[in-house]
């Protein structure tokens, strides 16, 4: 059996990446084929190394605000190594319609909330400040629109009286780890029924 082919972008430490690596192995259908990152101090990248997994880097700082041109040298070192999925994990620029259109129905993000909460950044602390009961991660297609796209899979964690937004993300995270190799597993072989935990 031929494997899937998926890349991966991040930003910074890649824990995510980590976690979705880490689970391609054995009679999985997909292998990494890719790890890039927008900064070359990503921490992400040594451990991609580590697992020997190919590397990139494409800087995003030398574009100034020019994001179509940023985006037409991101998409280079993608294509060379021509993915099945390109799964985004902790990536922390926003990507447009017209780059994000190449990869229709292949691409996918996890965010930290229960999406269509709390789309863009500090979900953790909005959660607490709107008073939720539970907040959580949501994996999902990429598409156009910031966080929208087709939900496939979603964790659920309660807000316990003292969270801060670092406590509460500390918990998410670990629910991250788990949903998002669950989801690729499940994404790559064709099914896109929502991954629901716990």
């Amino acid at each position: 059996m031929s494997h899937k082919r998926v890349a991966i972008l991040i930003s910074g430490g890649g824990s995510n990446m980590v976690s979705l690596v880490d689970s391609m192995i054995g009679d999985h259908p997909a292998r990494p084929c890719l790890v890039l990152a927008n900064d070359a101090a990503a921490g992400g990248l040594q451990k991609a190394a580590d697992r020997g997994v190919q590397t990139a880097i494409v800087d995003h700082r030398p574009f100034k605000g020019d994001r179509a041109a940023f985006e037409a040298e991101l998409l280079k070192p993608i294509l060379d190594v021509q993915p099945d999925v390109v799964c985004l994990a902790g990536f922390m620029r926003v990507l447009t319609g017209d780059f994000v259109s190449q990869f229709q129905g292949r691409m996918l993000n996890i965010h930290p909330s229960l999406l269509p909460k709390y789309k863009g950044l500090n979900t953790h602390a909005r959660a607490i400040e709107a008073g939720d009961a539970e907040h959580g991660c949501t994996v999902h297609e990429v598409t156009a629109a910031l966080d929208d796209g087709p939900i496939l899979g979603q964790a659920r964690v309660p807000i316990e009286i003292g969270d801060t937004p670092e406590t509460l993300a500390g918990r998410v995270l670990g629910y991250e780890h788990q949903l998002y190799p669950a989801v690729l597993r499940r994404f790559v072989c064709g099914d896109k029924t929502p991954v629901l935990l716990p």
